[in-house]
């Protein structure tokens, strides 16, 4: 588990191809990995990794065909900038929100533009996870807590203060630019509690017809 604070920016050092999937080294930039070992998790633009090879300044992580279909490390590349986590421990300061370090999908950038000291960052996120964004809620972008400002249908808005524009990948963040996104994890719990008993049958589209069968209205 993560707070979504970011401890320092990273840098993708390679890339290599591994059976269909791949294993990234990562440059950790002024993150230290003293106290960490082998199999600890480490969050990286916000997609939870376990290091399997440590060294003084880097860590590598091997990345299934899963992470990649759902997250941004699908598009890659040496030299790319990425926000990292450690992953938090009973003395950790919770500065964010509960954050897994599961991707949910990819949102793309579609307004930047300045408000007052901060920066107002504009996203559209995929249609199927829309139903998760609320005004004032918490948000997971590439790794970074952040709270939602704005929400219209697919659209929501964050305000970047300028510490957070120092210390993550956002200060450089450009229209049409795709993040990694974590939708609250109380808001994926609550659809599936909602479903009741039909959670145990194939999934289907909740409808007020299924709440009321399932005894949530009359």
């Amino acid at each position: 588990m993560f707070t979504g604070i970011i401890s320092a920016v990273g840098k993708i050092a390679a890339i290599e191809r591994k059976g269909g999937d791949c294993r990234l080294s990562i440059n950790t930039g002024k993150l230290s990995l003293s106290g960490i070992h082998t199999g600890d998790s480490i969050a990286v633009n916000g997609v939870c990794l376990i290091a399997v090879e440590l060294g003084k300044q880097y860590f590598c992580a091997d990345v299934s065909n899963e992470t990649l279909a759902r997250s941004t490390l699908k598009n890659a590349v040496v030299g790319t900038p990425v926000n990292l986590e450690l992953a938090l421990t009973p003395t950790t300061r919770m500065g964010g929100h509960i954050v897994s370090g599961h991707v949910d999908g990819i949102g793309e950038l579609v307004e930047k533009k300045p408000d007052a000291r901060s920066i107002r960052l504009t996203f559209k996120v995929p249609d199927e996870l829309a139903k998760y964004i609320a005004e004032k809620g918490s948000i997971c972008i590439d790794g970074i807590s952040l709270t939602v400002n704005t929400v219209n249908g697919a659209l929501f808005s964050v305000n970047i203060v300028p510490h957070t524009l120092k210390e993550t990948t956002l200060a450089d963040i450009t229209i049409g630019n795709q993040v990694n996104l974590e939708v609250d994890l109380l808001a994926r719990y609550l659809e599936r509690l909602l479903l009741g008993d039909a959670a145990a049958k194939p999934q289907e589209t909740i409808t007020e017809a299924l709440l009321r069968d399932s005894g949530f209205f009359r």
